[in-house]
């Protein structure tokens, strides 16, 4: 156009070729002087063109100059899709069905939208569901071949018609033009029933009561159950179930389709049942049918209270109301259930129970129901037997009660030891007794029983020796020898007593047996310690009466020691006198010239046992009356006194020398011999030390003298062999009258002491008698 020179433009007109059909010629047209090209009626894609091909059409426009064609122009014109058709579906309102039996996953389809445009976008069809919170659904898009969606509604969850048997759901479909354009299909779902519920009683336990003049028109009680299923599924029946008893069933009866339930009877005044249990069974009609049971519970109802009943079960066996438990069972042990029936209603039904002991208590386990458990520790040496006693009492007006006694016996176990009656006991038995001889009884008491009571006795000793005892199992000690005093006088010992219990206790207890004393020793003469013994007597005027002293010994102690002299024959001028405990021979009078001759006495000596032992013994005195009460004259006085001087002076050497020698050959043997007796305490033989006797005169000191009697005259015997035998004494042998009864371990130290006593009362003897002597010499 702009070659053409504008005079020639006017020249020029434009037209639309025909093109086989008038479609194109009719939707276009175009000015024939500009050229511009319009349109010639409103465009529609979605019937000018496919759905999903590009929409265009050509246009041929001729040029004309005049009448000549100076071009022909070809115009593709495209023809765009506007949004101008919302997304519709075949139906407002679709209903789907769902089963209770039908599980997740399951899907029902649903009808799609169509879309008119044919634009991709606008065309474009985008889903949702609107549904509840907890609705299970879900929708399910899918693209078919042909590009139309397949949708579906699917389950999330099994449904439960009984809880909701219906649903509505929203399907919205929208393009997706601008704006985009919506549509919605309502899906109603409907939940289809299964037989998947039993029947529901309203209580699992119906208690109901009956007095005994109820009749057989108004119903006792009336069970219902509900089924939530339908139709046929939720149809209930009722019928007594199998564990009903037969007395029951003939009782009452129930009505298939209400659940009343009614008496057959009147109840007999003789029954003894106060309580009934009906099991009632609900079934439906479904396929299959599902059933549940209920209880009912009826009571008789009396027109008088009754009083409760106590049911006691003792854990341990029991019999005629007595059980037993161990003596160590622990605090808050299990004992017994104890139980309690009260079938009246109401308050007279209520029972409340009661147990005041000191061991025992009840601790509730709920209605009616209580355990029997230890409160204290059980002690079965204290008491054995415990009586116990349940009082339940009822709330009715007045309230009755029920009591119920039985006996707990504690079974004992070994917890206590052996227990002497004291610590230590002492017993005497005397000598000489035979084997098996009973010395004493220990007292022992062991409060457990069985093995644990059962006791066994042991004798416990420190020394060295065998001990001559034996016990038995009843705590007697006897001997297994005969006792001597003489040898041990004291035993102490121990006893130990074990019981034979699991573990076995022990105790033990002192022992003291003193061994008493019996007369089974004679006493016997130590001097005179010959028989006969003979002894020379001089008696001198106004000297001392005193002749000599007898001397005994008694191996016995105390009463069976204690000696008396006396003469048994030969005085019969009654010239002598003896003291019957300390053995003292003297003149009983003053002595004459006819009584100087041989005197043959009989003396005897006895203790003081039971019964009364003795010891004879025969002395044979000579005796001579001496006469110097004259003195003899002399002519020359002056010769007279010189004759005294000189003699007196012999005297003095004499006496020196006769002192000084005996005197010490006496203490020098002492010495020596009663070491010897010290070492050898136990010998039989005699001491020679125990009597010292003068050369001359004799003198006799016995061992075991206490009393020395200064103004004795001096005994002399026949010969020096008698005087030596007189002179012996036998070992453990005891004096009679004027000695201590010694005991024990004190003979040794007091025969040692005796003899050392005997050489200064013989020294002593000595020196008293010289001095006489000098003083009537020179007197």
């Amino acid at each position: 156009m702009d070659n053409i020179q504008p005079a020639d433009r006017k020249l020029i007109t434009f037209s639309q070729l025909q093109q086989g059909t008038n479609k194109v010629s009719r939707l276009f047209r175009i000015s024939k002087e500009t050229g511009k090209l319009y349109t010639a009626q409103e465009l529609d894609a979605e019937s000018l063109c496919r759905h999903g091909v590009e929409c265009f059409r050509i246009v041929k426009i001729a040029v004309r100059q005049a009448e000549t064609f100076m071009k022909i122009l070809k115009m593709k014109v495209t023809i765009k899709d506007v949004n101008d058709h919302q997304p519709e579906f075949p139906v407002e309102v679709v209903n789907i069905q769902f089963s209770e039996d039908d599980g997740k996953g399951v899907r029902r389809f649903i009808p799609s939208a169509i879309d008119k445009d044919s634009g991709d976008l606008n065309s474009q069809i985008m889903y949702r569901l609107v549904k509840g919170k907890d609705e299970p659904f879900s929708l399910s898009v899918s693209e078919s071949v042909d590009g139309i969606s397949d949708l579906s509604i699917v389950l999330q969850e099994r449904l439960n018609r009984e809880v909701q048997d219906a649903y509505t759901v929203q399907v919205v479909a929208e393009d997706g033009g601008s704006p985009p354009k919506q549509s919605t299909l309502d899906v109603h779902v409907t939940v289809t029933d299964v037989n998947d519920n039993p029947p529901i009683f309203s209580q699992n336990v119906y208690n109901v009561s009956v007095n005994y003049e109820s009749d057989e028109v108004t119903p006792v009680t009336i069970v219902s159950a509900m089924d939530y299923d339908s139709k046929k599924n939720g149809k209930i029946s009722y019928r007594f179930g199998d564990r009903t008893s037969e007395s029951a069933k003939s009782q009452f009866e129930i009505d298939e389709k209400t659940g009343e339930i009614f008496l057959r009877k009147k109840f007999s005044s003789s029954l003894q049942k106060t309580k009934f249990k009906l099991y009632v069974r609900a079934t439906d009609n479904g396929n299959p049918a599902l059933s549940s049971t209920a209880k009912v519970l009826v009571n008789i109802i009396n027109e008088h209270n009754n009083a409760p009943t106590i049911d006691v079960n003792f854990v341990s066996s029991s019999s005629r109301n007595v059980t037993t438990i161990r003596e160590d069972v622990e605090v808050g042990s299990f004992i017994a259930y104890v139980m309690v029936t009260d079938d009246d209603v109401g308050r007279n039904g209520a029972v409340a129970c009661d147990l005041q002991h000191e061991k025992f208590q009840l601790q509730s386990l709920g209605v009616k129901e209580y355990k029997l458990i230890v409160k204290n520790t059980i002690d079965r040496e204290t008491e054995q037997y415990h009586d116990v006693t349940i009082d339940c009492q009822d709330k009715g007006s007045p309230p009755l009660h029920g009591r119920i006694e039985f006996t707990i016996r504690v079974i004992d176990v070994n917890d206590v030891r052996p227990k002497f009656f004291k610590e230590l006991f002492k017993f005497s038995v005397y000598e000489n007794q035979k084997s098996n001889s009973f010395v004493g009884r220990v007292n022992v008491t062991d409060p457990d029983l069985g093995p644990g009571g059962k006791l066994f006795f042991t004798l416990l000793s420190n020394e060295t020796f065998i001990l001559p005892f034996q016990i038995s199992n009843t705590g007697e000690i006897s001997t297994v020898m005969s006792l001597d005093y003489e040898f041990q006088n004291i035993y102490r010992f121990q006893v130990l007593v074990t019981d034979n219990g699991t573990p076995p206790l022990n105790n033990t207890a002192n022992v003291i047996v003193e061994v008493r004393d019996v007369n089974d020793n004679v006493p016997h003469f130590t001097f005179p310690s010959v028989n006969p013994f003979t002894m020379d007597v001089t008696y001198y005027p106004r000297h001392t009466n005193k002749i000599t002293i007898l001397k005994a010994a008694d191996g016995d102690s105390r009463e069976n020691a204690f000696l008396r002299y006396q003469i048994e024959a030969g005085d019969d001028k009654q010239l002598f006198a003896i003291n019957h405990y300390t053995g003292l021979l003297s003149f009983s009078r003053e002595v004459t010239q006819q009584d100087a001759r041989t005197h043959l006495l009989q003396l005897v000596v006895k203790d003081s046992g039971d019964p009364v032992l003795t010891a004879t013994t025969n002395l044979s005195i000579i005796l001579t009356v001496s006469n110097q009460s004259s003195e003899t004259g002399d002519t020359i006085p002056g010769t007279k006194d010189n004759k005294i001087h000189v003699y007196l002076l012999i005297v003095i050497v004499l006496v020196a020398v006769t002192v000084a020698v005996p005197v010490t050959a006496a203490m020098s043997i002492c010495v020596i011999r009663c070491k010897i007796r010290i070492n050898s305490p136990l010998s039989d033989k005699s001491d020679a030390s125990e009597k010292c006797v003068s050369e001359h005169k004799h003198l006799m000191c016995h061992a075991h003298m206490e009393t020395y009697w200064p103004h004795t005259p001096l005994a002399r015997t026949a010969s020096s062999n008698i005087a030596q035998k007189s002179s012996m004494l036998e070992p453990r042998r005891r004096t009679s009258s004027g000695d201590s009864i010694l005991r024990g371990h004190r003979r040794r130290s007091s025969s040692t002491g005796s003899r050392f006593q005997c050489t200064k009362e013989a020294i002593y003897e000595v020196s008293m008698n010289l001095l006489k002597y000098l003083s009537g010499f020179l007197g």
